[in-house]
């Protein structure tokens, strides 16, 4: 099998000819290496590796607006976007950490309940459109990769959790779903209509193998009535549209989520990535396995594992297979970004295990 192949029957929890190994190097996993490593990329490392490559192309809609502005300036390390209505303005700023090659949140846009009434015109005056340049270098893209990578598509992430990461923070978007729980719920009205639009143009169009959700969910960030209320719906919708396109839907969720497992069993979904281990996270392949049978795992470790020596890790691994039922939908990936402190030789050797374990399909 190809290492498309062998991505798309997990998926589908089809048997395959090995366990796919997937390794999640970052932007900032080349930075840190030294010696002859030095100045590789990451698709180097991939092909010393071995792994069964895992791609994404960019989206293919843009947002247009009408009476309102979304507009975005970088100087030197910060990011600021400032939000425009006809009735007020609102700024966010994100700060660029160079060590993980990563943005981060320094000021949220939405502090208080005028803001989630700005936020709410944003969204309202937005209209989703195809973008055919997007489309076309997606599919020169595509066609590029060819069989030697699964190729996703993000189609975004529920008004809940986008509230909660980037839009007011964890303490105040609690506040204000508690305090203003009537106008919250109708401003993320407004983000399911633009959400579901993506997800039709995405579903409709996309030359992607399979589609993601960026939830990061954890039931340390929301509760878990609140993934069911408010989350759920959503996911629930944009499967339904991927799933009638004969597409393939996944959750990244890369936090704690054992106890909401069986409802994400619920919402027909392909698989969901990022499936942590304890102690970073709180579910093994077992648990995965038992409230969710007929969804792919992507994960199975944590990252401190992958701080340790190449035997360890295997034996986690191992640890972590022998009790399922079966290995079909499994796809062994190091759940969160592989630390840059794991060197390529320890994934290559950990990489060759996999390879040659004995799967049960």
């Amino acid at each position: 099998m190809t290492s498309k192949d062998r991505w798309l029957a997990a998926l589908r929890l089809a048997p395959v000819d090995r366990l796919p190994f997937w390794p999640k190097l970052d932007a900032a996993y080349p930075r840190w290496r030294t010696g002859r490593f030095a100045g590789k990329s990451n698709n180097e490392f991939h092909d010393f590796i071995g792994s069964d490559k895992h791609v994404g192309i960019e989206r293919i809609f843009r947002e247009v607006r009408t009476r309102t502005s979304v507009q975005s300036m970088r100087e030197e390390n910060n990011e600021t976007t400032v939000y425009t209505t006809p009735h007020g303005r609102m700024r966010s700023v994100r700060r660029f950490d160079v060590d993980s090659q990563a943005w981060h949140p320094v000021e949220f846009p939405v502090k208080s309940l005028d803001d989630v009434r700005l936020m709410r015109e944003i969204y309202t005056d937005c209209q989703v459109e195809l973008d055919e340049a997007k489309l076309e270098t997606g599919r020169t893209r595509v066609k590029e990769i060819g069989s030697d990578a699964c190729v996703n598509q993000c189609i975004a992430t529920t008004p809940m959790m986008w509230f909660v990461e980037h839009f007011a923070g964890v303490e105040n978007a609690h506040l204000l779903l508690a305090d203003h729980p009537d106008e919250v719920e109708t401003f993320f009205d407004a983000m399911q209509r633009v959400i579901r639009r993506k997800a039709e143009i995405s579903a409709e169009h996309s030359p992607a193998d399979m589609f993601y959700m960026i939830e990061n969910t954890s039931t340390s960030l929301i509760s878990p009535d609140q993934f069911r209320k408010y989350c759920m719906p959503t996911l629930r919708e944009v499967t339904e549209i991927v799933n009638a396109h004969n597409g393939l839907m996944v959750y990244h969720m890369c936090g704690l989520l054992k106890v909401i497992l069986p409802d994400i069993a619920s919402l027909g979904a392909a698989g969901i990535e990022a499936f942590t281990a304890p102690t970073l996270g709180n579910t093994t392949l077992l648990d995965g396995r038992t409230a969710c049978p007929d969804m792919c795992l992507i994960g199975g470790t944590q990252a401190t594992f992958w701080t340790r020596p190449a035997d360890e890790i295997i034996r986690k691994i191992e640890e972590a297979l022998a009790p399922l039922p079966h290995h079909r939908g499994i796809v062994v990936t190091s759940a969160g970004v592989m630390p840059p402190m794991c060197e390529p030789e320890t994934i290559r050797e950990v990489c060759e295990w996999v390879k040659a374990y004995s799967a049960r399909m």
